[in-house]
């Protein structure tokens, strides 16, 4: 194969991705264990596991099985089989699309190299996670963020590599759970990458390292953004179950979801974490839901405003908002003792505003973050080393967390007060015949949060 084939391959794998669509993760310096380095050295076949088979998850395999050559996928799972049964013809129509040759043997393979999900390893269900992640040596957990801990903490118990998306959890007891499960991982000298990939983004990197070098000055506040437009709404259908309308619709829901400020804005918030080097010591803010508020829209927000403070007194500024026709903005901006990086532009400023440095984004050259972070991932397992990204995507997701906890009650709470809170959106377990913790009144409305009257627990 040619450069030029191999870089309009990658182009297309990018473009793939972007479609159905952060320093790097945590390298720990040690060894695996001896059964550990059995099963990945050399060229040994890793077998994958795709545990919620949405857009997210269908992109994200397609990126593991592009991140290393001896990689199958061997087993689906989710609660509905129409969603594997959609995402299984995604992934194969990717890899039928572009990788027909076999360039070793000459033969046509497709598919059929990177693919081996048999029928009996479809499967579905609130406990089907199980089955997939035990037929498994690397797993993706791409299900709706509620039952990311049960999940994460059955795939470390079980030695599986992970990769999660974010955010880890949707309440506390959640949090806690995870943060558990994070130390066994280092423990075990298990792989753990969460989907903040702005860790793994060539631009957040590299101001990132300028910053450390001094190039603002200390880090005394800032803004971060996820202002649009919103996402998807599934309508409720006559022949579903309340339960099933809920997990169809999970967005709206705050035991599957936790709002739109821990499903989209973590990313902003952890990016602040990140830069600054800390997590907030407490947060105050407002929200409510004035717009998006038809019986489809569940229980949840459409705007929130949050001021986090920082032990060392730095104060960012946090908001994010799904209102149509609103300015739209996704983006970081810090405010140093010496200058100013907006992330967005790829930009450092003095404090006088003359422009001290230019990110040289030059499109299509960066490699893409969602893919290089399975990159990293694939290549770690194999070298023996371990990525270790769990805690901090816990801690960030408590961060959000404690935003929408603030902009909810009204109130001003601490971190710690929110990692040791009461609050238990999630049920321990969930069959078809759990009753959602959240229910429609006789008018199909469901009970909103209101500040000054919601309690924090």
């Amino acid at each position: 194969m040619n450069n030029k084939d191999k870089n309009q391959k990658s182009q297309s794998r990018r473009a793939f991705v972007q479609k159905t669509a952060i320093a790097s993760g945590i390298l720990l310096a040690a060894p695996l264990s001896m059964e550990g380095m059995a099963r990945v050295n050399g060229n040994q076949k890793l077998k994958l596991a795709l545990v919620g088979c949405g857009g997210r998850g269908s992109g994200a395999a397609v990126q593991a099985l592009t991140a290393d050559e001896n990689v199958e996928l061997v087993a689906m799972a989710d609660a509905f089989a129409d969603r594997i049964e959609k995402s299984l013809i995604g992934i194969k129509k990717h890899f039928d699309g572009e990788e027909k040759l076999d360039y070793s043997t000459s033969k046509h393979q497709g598919s059929k190299r990177k693919i081996s999900v048999k029928e009996k390893n479809k499967f579905v269900g609130f406990d089907a996670y199980k089955k997939a992640i035990d037929l498994a040596d690397v797993v993706i957990l791409t299900t709706p963020p509620g039952f990311r801990p049960y999940h994460f903490e059955y795939a470390i118990a079980n030695d599986k590599h992970v990769f999660m998306e974010k955010p880890v959890a949707t309440d506390p007891v959640g949090i806690r759970k995870v943060l558990a499960s994070a130390k066994l991982a280092k423990a075990k000298k298990l792989n753990v990458v969460v989907g903040l990939q702005r860790h793994y983004e060539s631009k957040y990197i590299d101001l990132k390292n300028r910053i450390e070098q001094g190039a603002i000055g200390k880090i005394r506040g800032g803004q971060v953004y996820w202002n649009d437009g919103g996402v998807w709404v599934k309508k409720r259908q006559p022949s579903q179950t309340e339960l099933e309308y809920q997990m169809r619709n999970w967005y709206y829901f705050n035991w599957l979801c936790g709002d739109h400020i821990l499903e989209q804005h973590i990313h902003n918030i952890d990016v602040a974490n990140w830069f600054i080097g800390d997590y907030p010591v407490s947060a105050q803010g407002m929200g409510g839901r004035q717009v998006r508020n038809g019986k489809d829209h569940g229980e949840i927000f459409d705007h929130h405003f949050v001021e986090f403070t920082y032990a060392s007194g730095a104060v960012i500024s946090s908001q994010c908002r799904h209102i149509r026709g609103t300015m739209r903005r996704v983006d970081e901006v810090f405010q140093g003792t010496k200058g100013s990086v907006e992330i967005g532009k790829g930009e450092i400023t003095d404090l006088d505003g003359n422009s001290q440095y230019k990110y040289p984004n030059k499109w299509g050259e960066d490699s893409n973050p969602y893919q290089v972070e399975h990159d990293r991932l694939f290549a770690s397992i194999r070298n023996g080393d371990v990525i270790a990204d769990a805690e901090n995507g816990a801690k960030s997701t408590l961060t959000a967390i404690l935003g929408r906890m603030a902009t909810y009650s009204g109130k001003k709470i601490t971190f710690d007060e929110a990692l040791n809170s009461k609050l238990h959106l999630m049920p321990e377990e969930v069959t078809w015949n759990t009753t959602p913790p959240s229910l429609p009144d006789e008018n199909g409305n469901y009970p909103i949060p209101t500040p000054g009257k919601t309690k924090f627990v």
